[in-house]
């Protein structure tokens, strides 16, 4: 026990699983206005439809060709749907070849195809989000994904009846440590603040696509009496919902286990209908990353000719970069939560980025 409040509990499930995605790349064809205000993204292997932050980067992409008048296809805004780690460097060429003047890398993963392509590439634009390349063609992105998840962990801690709480992480990198840094001390000061001993289990899928692991995960969790759930899994996360969702629909709404999702407003994954037939939401809040603001913003940039390129932007909670939304929370929950985000912006919290700290 590494504090009074919390117990972390890591490891309970040793169970293997993991579902293989099949995306393939998109690239539609339609003409937009001019090669110079083009703009696409290459997502990393959990595609674009990932009710995460691919997803909102491209929702971001087609906010900027709506403001502009472009169309999706070359000249405009598109996209390049990545099944693996190969598909990342030969997405990035396909772009370059049709011409497009920024391209956006979403995740971690790439990392390296950026830093290498800007190279090759002098003069194209790159947007790399979660991940810093300097490289006088490329803008980074970065977030403060601790001070979103602790608010989170805050939520987390004034709703669940049980005192267990749980926090499913994708694959081990630096980005998912800050989710899982901020979610903990989260947890721990709005159980210090009721007087109450929380108790956290804390596993990893190992991968951001194994569905089934997840479900696995949470199942073992709400087994043993967590009642609220985060996740930081990307496609792999849907497995918490579905498994929150076989529970909650075998039982009345007043009575429910909850999932706080990640990246992009995850609330329509919580929708059921429970065994009284009143229709439901399970899902307590999402934790946003503002992908859809910083490709807008960037893309706007680069339309207006003030592309800025060897800069590291991060995004926090003050201008909503990161922020969690209000969903199920009751209204003491939230005003917690508000109260916790002005505290974070004043600098009177200061939020862990290392979850061995907590």
């Amino acid at each position: 026990m590494k504090f009074s409040q919390i117990i972390k509990a890591s490891g309970i499930v040793l169970a293997a699983g993991m579902l293989l995605t099949a995306c393939s790349n998109s690239s539609k064809s339609s003409k937009g206005k001019s090669t110079k205000d083009s703009i696409a993204l290459v997502t990393n292997n959990t595609g674009v439809d990932d009710h995460s932050f691919n997803q909102s980067a491209w929702q971001g992409l087609k906010a900027y060709g709506k403001k502009y008048g472009l169309r999706k296809g070359t000249g405009g805004y598109n996209y390049f749907e990545s099944s693996s780690a190969s598909d990342h460097v030969p997405n990035i060429e396909s772009a370059i070849s049709a011409k497009y003047k920024t391209i956006v890398g979403v995740g971690i993963e790439l990392t390296d195809p950026i830093r290498s392509e800007s190279k090759k590439h002098p003069k194209t634009n790159f947007l790399l989000i979660d991940n810093v390349v300097k490289r006088p063609n490329v803008v980074s992105a970065t977030f403060k994904s601790q001070d979103s998840c602790y608010l989170a962990g805050l939520a987390a801690a004034y709703t669940t009846k049980t005192n267990k709480v749980g926090f499913i992480g994708g694959g081990h990198n630096a980005v998912i440590d800050l989710f899982e840094a901020g979610y903990l001390a989260g947890v721990k000061a709005g159980a210090k603040a009721q007087g109450k001993k929380i108790k956290v289990y804390d596993d990893y899928v190992g991968n951001f696509t194994g569905v089934d692991k997840a479900k696995i995960i949470a199942k073992s969790m709400y087994a043993h009496g967590a009642d609220v759930v985060m996740h930081a899994a990307a496609t792999a996360g849907e497995g918490l919902f579905q498994e929150a969702k076989d529970i909650n629909q075998k039982q009345p709404a007043d009575k429910k286990v909850w999932a706080i999702g990640v990246d992009s407003d995850q609330s329509s994954l919580g929708k059921y209908t429970a065994s009284d037939k009143k229709k439901s939401n399970f899902t307590l809040t999402s934790v946003m990353k503002g992908c859809d603001t910083v490709c807008e913003d960037i893309a706007t940039k680069a339309h207006q000719g003030k592309f800025p390129g060897g800069k590291h932007l991060v995004y926090g909670l003050e201008h909503n970069g990161t922020y969690v939304l209000k969903g199920n929370q009751s209204d003491k929950c939230w005003a917690a939560v508000q109260k916790a985000r002005k505290d974070i912006i004043a600098g009177k919290i200061k939020v862990p980025t290392d979850p061995k700290s907590n």
